[in-house]
């Protein structure tokens, strides 16, 4: 059968519709180019008036150096690993009762489940309360108080709770002097970061502070420092994007501590245990990343002029960023969004709670989800095609200041990774940043349920181009 008259064979259609037309003219023996095409997003006037003042040429020129500025603290920022301590020994601010969570400023009662459940664990395994019912009654009376990881040099992944005796990574920044922190990976599933918090949940805490933080730390007092600039370049060159895929990343990590762990003075069984820990999930090293790009990030924070994305992170209920040109803790707040993509054996997307987590610190810095064209192998994991993987480390090109030329990925031609989320540039194309994230259960208690992608709220970014729009002239 002929299509419009002509040999299909000779034809090639442009089709700007749904795929699955792409698919229909295919089966009619034509070839089709899909083109990636939205209708452009509708804006409210207060945010086209606030696009059009910063577009002017002399307002423009000077966010255009704020920006570059920004740009090379980001990409002249040189992380390494300088120690593993406990939080209330290193993390500001930090005290007995403090629990740090993931995300924007949030309290109890706003809380979603999966940070419910990981705040009451904390509580059980810090001692101040005996039961999870009890923790629940602890933390709804003020007994502790709630502080955003980010706020206190910090992040955490998905809940981010994070308690006074836990184990941090300890990393700083040789360029610009300053630290970062987060805490040590439980590994996958039925976790504390997602939500869970049982008696299997409470004993691995207890061997993490008694046995793994003090090998780890024991292990860094020989070691030294160890270069994770050059580690993470590394691991994105052998297949990972280190947000959510860390297998290349666990393992270098571990081949530099390794030779410091045995000469430690810990029993031989215990050295197995960590070992065998470490093997037990290639995520090993995902906080390790999430503290790298904290680190960068937090250097090129506070320019003035810059509209350059330095946070984005989630609570289970709000996802919020900030700006380097608003100096401080000024968030930028909208709804958390459902993340899209497989789920576990027996759970579905109902199940899910919103996306949480601090971990997007990675894609603010270029990593994770900006990254995936280096890492084809995470598709079963989050979805969608290898086309997809690649289409989405080209797209974040439209969104970002430049390339950052110290981690790179060989399938596009060495490219550095698309690196400084400028609001203007969201405003200007309607694209907005592409996450990678897990998939935490709604309810307390359960853990991760599946992986999948997500963008932020627009509004948030509506919301910032607005109030950049009011303080810079």
């Amino acid at each position: 059968m002929s299509l419009f008259g002509r040999k299909a064979k000779d034809m090639t259609i442009i089709n700007v519709g749904l795929s699955s037309f792409a698919g229909d003219i295919e089966k009619q023996g034509a070839s089709a180019l899909q083109v990636n095409w939205t209708p452009p997003r509708e804006y409210s006037q207060e945010v086209r008036d606030a696009l059009k003042k910063l577009q002017q040429p002399e307002i423009a020129a000077k966010i255009k150096a704020a920006n570059q500025e920004v740009f090379e603290k980001i990409t002249n920022s040189h992380q390494i690993l300088i120690g593993y301590e406990q939080a209330i020994d290193v993390v500001p601010g930090m005290t007995k009762t403090m629990i740090l969570h993931a995300g924007p400023p949030i309290k109890w009662n706003a809380m979603c489940g999966a940070m419910r459940g990981a705040v009451t664990g904390a509580i059980v395994f810090e001692g101040l309360a005996k039961t999870i019912e009890e923790a629940e009654k602890v933390a709804a009376s003020g007994g502790v108080q709630f502080s955003p990881c980010h706020e206190h040099d910090c992040v955490g992944s998905m809940a981010g709770v994070t308690s006074a005796s836990m184990y941090m990574h300890v990393v700083k920044n040789k360029t610009y002097g300053n630290v970062s922190y987060t805490n040590l990976s439980e590994q996958l599933a039925k976790i504390l970061r997602m939500g869970a918090n049982d008696q299997s949940v409470i004993d691995r805490l207890n061997w993490m502070r008694d046995v793994h933080g003090p090998m780890l730390s024991a292990a860094m007092k020989l070691a030294g420092e160890i270069d994770l600039r050059l580690l993470l370049s590394q691991a994105i060159h052998m297949g990972d994007e280190d947000h959510n895929r860390n297998f290349a990343g666990s393992l270098l990590l571990m081949q530099e501590l390794a030779p410091y762990i045995i000469q430690t003075d810990f029993t031989n069984e215990q050295k197995k245990e960590v070992f065998e820990f470490v093997k037990s999930s290639d995520y090993f090293s995902g906080p390790t990343w999430m503290a790298v790009s904290k680190n960068a990030m937090d250097a090129a924070h506070g320019v003035e002029n810059s509209t350059i994305v330095t946070t984005m992170c989630r609570n289970g209920t709000e996802f919020g960023i900030r700006v380097s040109h608003m100096d401080g803790f000024q968030w930028i707040t909208g709804p958390a969004q459902q993340v899209m993509g497989p789920m576990f054996a027996g759970y579905k997307p109902e199940d899910s709670g919103l996306d949480i987590g601090d971990s997007s610190i990675t894609e603010t810095f270029g990593i994770g989800g900006f990254a995936m064209a280096a890492a084809p192998a995470i598709i079963p994991l989050v979805g969608g095609t290898v086309e997809d993987a690649l289409n989405y480390s080209r797209d974040m090109m439209d969104i970002t200041t430049g390339t950052n030329p110290n981690i790179t990925i060989p399938i596009l031609n060495f490219r550095g990774l698309a690196t400084g989320i400028d609001v203007i540039k969201v405003i200007e194309t309607g694209m907005p940043p592409i996450i990678n994230t897990a998939i935490a259960h709604k309810d307390a208690g359960i853990g991760m349920i599946g992986a999948g992608l997500v963008n932020p709220p627009f509004e948030v970014f509506e919301k910032a181009i607005v109030q950049l729009a009011a303080s810079i002239n």
